[in-house]
């Protein structure tokens, strides 16, 4: 029986692995969320709706073309805060009886009537960066910052304008205390695809039409960090067991021939910690642009950033408890143990496994399309559609270094997803189609105010979803402003807000709280329900000038 959970569990590693990656998460999922969050104030402030209006030397990333509006030499420095409010709560529907199993403790984390003084709210407001060549860092608490810069060169009288830019196309991650009840899922987390080099070219048509093409060279890195349980029904019936044998006083009443008192396991134990650094150090995409001026009043843009198929390659680790490994070193010391371990493969005992793992990653292909009008000589109205090929994850498969034990537990359980040495992790995420809406007062030749909302729809199904990523259908506000300093420079400010709320009622994804014996992926909050609020908060400042 417990060899069914430890299925269940290593299947969790790496159902936390494939959640991570998509992260969006992020994740993922995050990743559909942490795209274009921290880039250039303008377009937070008009809600993203800005590929027929790109922002300065960024529009390398939003559309190529635009580079032809800037003139002469000019560099751009941008700054972003961040700020990040993560709150979820653990709740105990009516009826909860977990696993329906007479003497079993309950769940410690879960709220509602039958938990006054449980510790039932998770919340995190502390940012995690995965920084190239050095991981995960958790940052202090506050804001973080998230810099990008710039520069365009057009020799005078010249149709071709070339510009490059470092900017952080996805940026997002967290960390929890070590007590926090979320650590489960997980305790720290960072997904991030950092673009270092973007060299691109605008060519100016004619006076209507200009076109642009870029190729970016960026750097993709995911890491997490967390806590491991399994609540599953044969760990709960191996706790029952243990407490009918008294394993408290030391004895093995049917020992030699089966001994489960090596060590304290249930469905609410810590069976260890895991942690996972993997990353693709050249991403390479290519972005194509182009942009329509047919009237002073009128212009429509369109951009495509193609996919790129990646290989992540990363080390992980699992330390487990003295609980978790004592147990199995006992069952494997008895004789129907040692028959048991030799015709499942199950687990020895060993206080640690790690190695390196590899995973394929497709960084999924973006188109945008938008107009630009300017409806009056004070009012100008912008609108853009978006799509996302999230659809391309549908499953996420890891290649290990080596034949690993929880590998062996799966395959039992699984043998369609897992072999000694793999595992395929299905996702079947949606694509994304996002709407942005932006508006700009031009107050007098020198000042531009902003607003803007832009509406992301969830790319993940309604059972797929997770505290890892807690990201449903989401509203992004922004407002800012331009300011015109000297006939050189301009400076930008905005302010922005995103909000989402998830309602997970239990049983209904089995990433996070099923409670049905034959799941195997991880859901460390089997029978409740899962309630998260997710808010990021940024203000920008991007200042250009020529030089």
């Amino acid at each position: 029986m417990p060899l069914y959970r430890h299925g269940q569990r290593n299947r969790h590693r790496q159902r936390l692995l494939g959640a991570l990656v998509a992260g969006a998460l992020s994740c993922n999922a995050q990743a559909q969320l942490t795209q274009n969050l921290a880039i250039h104030p303008k377009a937070l402030a008009l809600g993203n709706a800005v590929t027929a209006d790109p922002p300065g030397v960024m529009a390398v990333h939003y559309n190529p073309a635009g580079l032809s509006k800037l003139d002469g030499r000019q560099l751009e420095v941008n700054l972003l805060a961040l700020y990040l409010d993560l709150d979820a709560d653990f709740i105990a529907p009516p009826g909860y009886e977990i696993f329906g199993i007479d003497g079993l403790e309950e769940d410690p984390v879960r709220g509602g009537q039958r938990d006054p003084v449980a510790n039932t709210h998770s919340h995190t407001s502390t940012i995690a960066l995965y920084v190239p060549g050095f991981g995960i860092q958790k940052l202090p608490n506050g804001p973080a910052m998230a810099p990008s810069a710039g520069i365009s060169i057009k020799p005078p009288g010249s149709k071709l304008t070339f510009g490059n830019a470092f900017y952080l196309p996805q940026a997002g991650g967290w960390y929890r205390d070590s007590d926090d009840p979320g650590r489960f899922q997980p305790k720290a987390t960072a997904l991030q695809r950092t673009t270092y080099l973007s060299p691109t070219v605008a060519y100016e048509v004619n006076d209507e039409w200009a076109v642009g093409a870029g190729i970016h060279l960026s750097h993709q890195g995911i890491a997490a960090d967390q806590n491991m349980r399994a609540p599953n029904m044969l760990l709960g019936v191996a706790e029952v067991l243990q407490d009918a044998f008294n394993c408290q006083d030391g004895e093995e009443p049917l020992a030699p021939w089966l001994q489960l008192c090596g060590g304290n396991v249930g469905p609410w134990d810590e069976i260890g910690a895991f942690n996972v650094d993997v990353q693709e150090t050249i991403s390479p995409t290519y972005n194509l642009g182009v942009l329509w001026e047919p009237t002073p009043w009128f212009r429509w843009g369109a951009n495509y950033t193609s996919e790129a198929d990646m290989n992540l390659k990363g080390q992980f680790a699992i330390q487990y408890t003295e609980d978790w490994s004592g147990f199995w070193q006992s069952v494997n010391s008895s004789i129907l143990g040692a028959i048991g371990s030799a015709i499942l493969s199950l687990p020895s005992g060993a206080p640690r496994e790690s190695g390196n793992v590899s995973m394929d990653l497709t960084y999924p292909q973006h188109f945008q399309t938008g107009v630009s009008v300017k409806a009056f000589p004070w009012l100008t109205l912008n609108a853009d559609l978006s799509w996302t090929d999230w659809a391309e994850w549908e499953s996420f498969t890891f290649q290990f270094d080596r034949e690993l034990e929880f590998l062996n537990a799966a395959r039992i359980l699984s043998p369609d997803n897992a072999t000694p040495t793999s595992l395929r992790l299905p996702l079947n995420f949606e694509d994304e189609w996002t709407w942005g809406f932006g508006a700009e007062l031009h107050v007098s030749s020198r000042l531009d105010l902003r607003a803007g909302v832009e509406l992301r729809d969830s790319v993940i199904p309604d059972d797929q979803r997770q505290l890892l990523a807690p990201f449903g259908d989401t509203h992004m506000y922004g407002i800012g402003m331009g300011y015109q300093w000297d006939k050189d420079t301009h400076i930008d400010l905005s302010l922005s807000y995103l909000r989402t709320i998830e309602t997970i009622p239990a049983d209904t994804s089995c990433n996070i709280n099923c409670d049905n014996i034959t799941n195997i992926i991880y859901n460390p909050y089997a029978g409740l329900d899962v309630k998260t609020d997710l808010s990021v908060v940024s203000a920008g400042l991007s200042f250009r000038t020529r030089f």
